[in-house]
């Protein structure tokens, strides 16, 4: 497998990493990368929030934080164009579209794109364009500038694919910020002890009521849902490691009881704790 890494500064050779195959990274020590991979064969299969998704030579996957993926299997004969940004590097991009914040909750909720064959071609020469540039050592007086704008011409493309064909609404500057603050606390691990609403309001100097509308505007959710969403998928991922006990990880979320912990579990992972650990054997 060919892998190119840069860590270098915090130029765009620093904020791009290109790979061959998923395998190529260690997902769960990657917090804070986001991952692009085109399937050009076979494909993939991995958990996301405990959704099995699987991924077939075609489709487009963006995971907004690499380090949340889990149970990843690829395909023997799978080829793909994999590429994995900083968020630091994402966000220095500074693109005006306000559907980054609506695009990245939707991709939470199911980051596999299927992409028609003219998209796929748009993508797969975007990404092989981006590589090649990377690649040459010609001494572009403008590289990481250059680099930036093919990058974000690359993720327009996405959001034309990602937005065609679904409903929404324009969320204005003031409820978008607030979005993009509530996730960014969420990524924090502030979950991890807070699942009441009102914490979250509260820091966010708004109404509980105002966030939850706010939230089901721009994704069709409330904020209850991210909330438990990614405190089921850190439960299940600290479940999944057998030396760790329950109680243990019931007191780690802050349950007051494991009893209470117990039913968390059920209503949002569908079974007990011990069942679900026993799953993951």
């Amino acid at each position: 497998m060919r892998e190119r890494l840069y860590t270098k500064g915090d130029d765009a050779s620093a904020g791009i990493v290109f790979a061959d195959k998923v395998a190529g990274f260690a997902l769960a020590g990657t917090p804070g990368r986001v991952l692009h991979i085109l399937y050009t064969r076979g494909g993939m299969s991995f958990m996301l929030h405990d959704v099995r998704y699987n991924v077939a030579a075609g489709d487009y996957v963006i995971l907004p934080d690499a380090a949340l993926a889990s149970d990843i299997t690829e395909a023997a004969d799978a080829e793909a164009m994999v590429m994995s940004l900083s968020e630091s590097f994402v966000a220095s991009l500074a693109l005006c579209s306000n559907y980054g914040i609506i695009g990245h909750l939707s991709l939470l909720q199911n980051p596999v794109m299927r992409l028609s064959p003219s998209d796929f071609s748009v993508c797969r020469e975007a990404m092989a364009t981006l590589r090649r540039r990377m690649d040459d050592s010609g001494g572009h007086l403008f590289r990481d500038e250059m680099l930036r704008h093919l990058l974000m011409a690359h993720i327009l493309d996405l959001y034309d694919i990602h937005a065609r064909g679904r409903r929404w609404e324009d969320v204005p500057e003031r409820a978008q910020s607030l979005l993009r603050r509530f996730i960014e606390m969420l990524y924090n691990g502030e979950y991890v002890t807070h699942r009441d609403l009102d914490h979250y309001a509260s820091r966010l100097c708004v109404t509980p009521h105002y966030l939850s509308e706010v939230c089901r505007k721009a994704c069709g959710r409330p904020a209850s849902y991210w909330i438990d969403r990614f405190t089921a998928n850190g439960i299940a991922s600290m479940l999944s490691r057998k030396d760790v006990p329950l109680t243990t990880v019931a007191e780690r979320f802050n349950f007051s009881s494991l009893s209470y912990f117990s039913r968390y579990v059920q209503r949002h992972l569908g079974t007990s704790p011990s069942k679900f650990r026993k799953g993951r054997a």
